[in-house]
């Protein structure tokens, strides 16, 4: 038992050691640049999916490896750590750390909730809405942490407000005085239940036997001390909860900005075909938002019936009174709306810069019509998003905030400098450099699979799945994906799978969008399980939640979003990128045996 306990204890060190020591035949025997870059990626993605090292660490090895191996420099390895990906991500912080900073985030949610209204059904859909919009230009993780606040506020003032009323109706009951609630601490469970049966209707009363059982209700509360009045009380926590984790992964497939995996895809594709300049924020935009629109819609449907029941008399009634617990809502929201007070300047400013730069990513090459691209005729291709992202992210940099003053010794206030929107410091505190580290992993483990043949070779192998419908070969490549992306970061899963399904398409002579795009959007679909992503940590962490409600909704929301990829990808996506064509920007098929 103690060498059971010693191994459990230092089973991450184990793990490394005998991972490294049992794939190491594959090099020594084959020896060939293809098996040792295929140990290299073995490893990575094995210490990817276990985590046994952290993932920017396991993300620097290809830099150690592949320079051993004689697959590539290091000059050249490190070059791959630091692309076009990262100064988009920058100039995006940029935002984001602005944004955050004002409270920007939160009056735009908060604004979105007001005008939907706030019967259950719709203040559910209003927060959906607010968060998946915000996860659009935020990152997943900030959104839902932001959001949850606002939304246990409000579930807890429902559950107040409803027991205040019941309280009312009880105290009518025993003739104006509420002796069910003014319990003594020392009060007892069965001191309780005596006065439970003496209570008797009154006539006159209607709903008296109903109202009694409110009683019994909160009497128990009292005692038990639970935070649930009822089950239904329990089932709108869940709802609300996992209506918040799963809009903000939702929001975040709407832009190339708002995932990293999205990032990923864009930079690797940009990268492997640079013949291609059809993936840009616009084109991104155009296929994405419809499939990201009927997801959430469904998602918000499946969730409403799951928990709540969707009751369509209800959710559509029109001028009837607003209930208790609708007054309730919209007082919790209004509160604090009001406390963010009037729109601040910093506030305006920010939003002005957040416009210009969606403008300009849209505007830069639409694809229907010329953008402001073709305003550099001789350098054609040279300004990309990162371009905008860093154009407006330095102005957070430059425009004043509001200055800094200092008191003289004759006690006048005077000011002697300015702070500008953002700081280093906070630009800092934002920025998710273990990302930037992983990313950049991922970029030089696909540069060696390229270098060293691997990609072809494993293109080769996988040609006879040509043999098979096309739509079939996605679904499984996307089942997988969404499989794989519960139980390791959606990051690590994308630059495992991508160097995997180029060489693939290409093998079997199909536009290599029409594998890539349905996995990328796939491989955000982490709905199964608190660990699968952070936004379902972080509404697991107030408790509402189990992991059996997570699997049941997860599972649900899972087969709607790969349904709706793969009704874009045989409709609407198909002439938007030609994708029933090999494109000229592809390399030809190359079947020839490496050995």
């Amino acid at each position: 038992m103690k060498l059971l306990s010693y191994i459990f204890i230092y089973r991450r060190c184990l793990l490394v050691v005998f991972t490294l020591l049992i794939l190491l035949p594959l090099p020594l025997i084959v020896q060939t640049k293809e098996a040792e870059c295929a140990y290299t990626l073995f490893v990575v993605a094995i210490f990817w999916l276990t985590e046994a090292l952290p993932l920017s660490v396991t993300a620097l090895l290809p830099g150690l490896m592949f320079p051993l191996f004689g697959i590539m420099p290091s000059r050249t390895v490190a070059s791959s750590y630091f692309k076009d990906f990262h100064l988009l991500l920058i100039g995006v912080i940029c935002l984001a750390t602005s944004i955050e900073k004002w409270n920007l985030h939160k009056r735009i949610a908060l604004k979105m909730v007001m005008m939907v209204g706030v019967n259950l059904a719709w203040l559910t859909l209003g927060f959906m809405i607010s968060t998946a919009f915000l996860s659009m230009w935020l990152s997943n993780t900030s959104t839902a942490a932001m959001v949850m606040p606002i939304v246990e506020a409000v579930a807890q003032q429902i559950i107040s407000a409803e027991a205040e009323v019941e309280t009312t109706q009880i105290a009518c009951i025993d003739g104006n005085t509420n002796q069910g609630l003014e319990l003594d601490e020392s009060v007892n469970g069965h001191e309780i239940n005596e006065k439970i049966e003496k209570a008797k209707p009154l006539p006159g009363n209607c709903n008296d036997a109903e109202k009694i059982t409110s009683r019994t209700e909160l009497e128990k509360i009292s005692v038990t001390g639970s935070k649930y009045r009822t089950k239904k009380d329990h089932m709108m926590c869940k709802l609300m909860c996992l209506c918040i984790a799963y809009s903000s992964t939702i929001g975040g497939l709407t832009t190339i900005t708002g995932t990293s995996t999205n990032l990923i895809f864009a930079e690797y594709f940009n990268m492997r075909y640079p013949k291609c300049n059809c993936i840009n924020f616009g084109s991104w935009f155009i296929f994405s938002f419809p499939a990201a629109l009927i997801i959430l819609i469904l998602s918000w449907i499946w969730l409403q019936w799951l928990f709540l029941g969707f009751d369509l008399k209800e959710i559509f009634k029109c001028g009837k009174t607003k209930t208790v617990k609708e007054k309730a809502c919209a007082a919790v929201i209004k509160q604090e709306y009001e406390k963010l007070g009037p729109l601040r300047y910093q506030e305006i400013v920010t939003l002005v810069l957040f416009i210009v730069m969606a403008l300009l990513w849209f505007n830069r090459d639409p694809g229907f019509a010329s953008g402001w691209a073709e305003l550099f005729p001789e350098y054609p291709g040279f300004a990309t998003d990162s371009t905008v992202a860093l154009l407006v992210g330095l102005l957070f940099f430059i425009i004043p905030a509001k200055p800094l003053t200092k008191t003289t010794p004759t006690g006048e206030t005077v000011a002697f400098d300015y702070s500008p929107l953002i700081t280093w410091k906070e630009f800092q505190s934002f920025m998710p450099w273990d990302i930037a580290i992983l990313v950049g992993g991922g970029f030089a483990l696909a540069d060696g699979c390229e270098e060293s043949g691997l990609s072809q070779w494993i293109g080769n192998k996988l040609s006879p799945l040509g043999s098979l419908p096309v739509w079939l070969i996605i679904l499984i490549s996307s089942m997988i994906v969404t499989s794989l992306t519960e139980v390791a970061s959606n990051p690590a899963t994308i630059t495992i799978v991508l160097p995997i399904l180029s060489p693939l398409a290409e093998a079997i002579e199909v536009n290599p969008l029409y594998l890539l795009l349905p996995c990328t959007l796939c491989v955000s679909f982490a709905f199964l399980l608190p660990v699968a992503n952070p936004p379902n940590a972080i509404v697991y962490s107030y408790g509402h939640l189990k992991v059996v409600d997570m699997v049941k909704a997860g599972l649900g929301v899972n087969i709607v979003g790969v349904a709706v990829v793969m009704l874009g990808i045989s409709t609407w996506i198909v002439p938007m990128f030609d994708l029933h064509t090999y494109p000229a920007w592809a390399p030809l098929p190359n079947n020839q045996t490496i050995p």
